[in-house]
């Protein structure tokens, strides 16, 4: 009887941690996404006219 609580406690203790690190994850993911997005509007607004060619230059 002990093991098998100990193994569901176990189990539900690995559950959980899974699920804390995926959802810390998560947000870091949107934070980042959300910097992304601020710096792509911002260097917009900064260089409306600033154009990155790809190639060779000349």
């Amino acid at each position: 009887m002990v093991p098998i609580l100990l193994a569901i406690l176990v189990a539900a203790v690995v559950f959980f941690a899974i699920g804390f690190v995926v959802k810390v994850l998560w947000w870091i993911a949107l934070a980042l996404i959300v910097i992304w997005l601020l710096g792509f509007l911002f260097r917009h607004q900064l260089f409306p006219h600033h154009h990155h060619r790809h190639g060779a230059r000349g």
